[in-house]
């Protein structure tokens, strides 16, 4: 995992995005151990409050499970990955929707644009 000092997220926020990353694409399967706190904070160079919180995070949302002793672990959660997916993909359409409105693109031209965008997909599958 990678911390970016330019990025303007909290750091936190970035390590829980690129651990739901690998757990959306299949690197991180049920059961995978994660890297102990203070690895993890030794590897990116950021505090161990900073992992601690994503940490925390990732557990409220039943993401990751913590036992003591044994560290934290991928949860055996059913259709997780494609629980994250759906959130990156809600997350992406929010921010374009509010880029659009920045950019005074109308609800009718943003449609059209997704259309244009997706329309070579549509032709490799006929």
């Amino acid at each position: 995992l990678m911390v970016s000092q330019t990025d303007g997220r909290p750091m936190y926020l970035q390590i829980i995005e690129q651990i739901k990353q690998r757990i959306a694409v299949g690197d991180w399967q049920a059961g995978y151990v994660l890297p102990s706190i203070r690895q993890l904070a030794m590897d990116t160079k950021v505090s161990v409050i900073t992992i601690k919180r994503a940490y925390l995070e990732l557990e409220r949302d039943g993401i990751i499970i913590t036992q003591h002793g044994k560290g934290s672990m991928v949860a055996d959660t059913p259709n997780l990955a494609p629980r994250l997916y759906e959130e990156e993909f809600s997350q992406s359409l929010e921010r374009t929707v509010q880029l659009a409105n920045l950019l005074g693109i109308g609800q009718e031209q943003l449609i059209e644009r997704i259309e244009d965008a997706y329309a070579p997909l549509l032709e490799t599958t006929s």
